[in-house]
């Protein structure tokens, strides 16, 4: 049964729902991410990783039902835009069953990628020429500033499994894995050099992207 007057602490079970918002320069804000009761956040306090601090300090202590709404510059966010995380690759690594992967592969599609460590990784595709496919590894969110808005939904101690989870969130304060957002574990773990050199499970030539540790 619910505990209404639980709070938010480290190793309690929590479950969010929330509008992610990115900020433009200008200060318009567009709506990249929701949640909701339906299909919650789930995160165990403290324990999940990648939640970002100033999310996790707005969470701490609150009740089921109360409301957060914090801003969260892009330093402390998803970081800056990092050009050296923009790359070339060699086309053939895309080449599936002898043919390239066109389907998949296409500009503005995010494309899993599988690093030199096992990781996997989304890369979104920049441009298609000649032997190469230019792939961005940023985060879909490193420059801006995000806003999250919302309430907590539930709150109870985690069960002994739940503490030692097998795989964590990433990023965005949350264990999903969209891409509209980018968080999840497909952008997760990247470490400093993560050899790209992997599409869909299949290997190719390597790559060096350097595409930076999850945040």
């Amino acid at each position: 049964m619910q505990d209404n007057n639980a709070k938010v602490a480290p190793g309690m079970y929590v479950e969010l729902g929330y509008d992610l918002y990115e900020i433009a320069p200008d200060g318009t804000q567009v709506t990249v991410h929701q949640t909701d009761a339906d299909d919650p956040e789930r995160i165990i306090f403290g324990v999940t990783e990648g939640v970002l601090e100033p999310l996790e300090k707005a969470l701490d202590g609150l009740k089921v039902g109360e409301a957060f709404d914090v801003t969260v510059t892009s330093e402390k966010a998803f970081g800056a835009y990092d050009k050296e995380k923009v790359i070339d690759l060699d086309r053939e690594i895309f080449v599936v069953d002898g043919k390239f992967d066109s389907e998949t592969v296409k500009v503005g599609a995010a494309v899993p990628m599988m690093t030199s460590e096992g990781y996997r990784i989304m890369g979104r595709v920049l441009n298609i020429s000649g032997d190469k496919v230019t792939m961005d590894f940023n985060h879909p969110l490193a420059g801006r500033d995000v806003r999250f808005c919302g309430k907590v939904l539930a709150v109870r101690p985690a069960t002994e499994e739940e503490l030692h989870p097998v795989h964590h969130g990433c990023g965005c304060g949350c264990d999903h894995g969209h891409d509209d957002c980018g968080c999840g574990d497909d952008h997760c773990g990247c470490g400093d050099s993560c050899d790209c050199d992997d599409h869909a499970g299949h290997r190719g030539p390597g790559s060096s992207c350097d595409c930076g540790s999850c945040r």
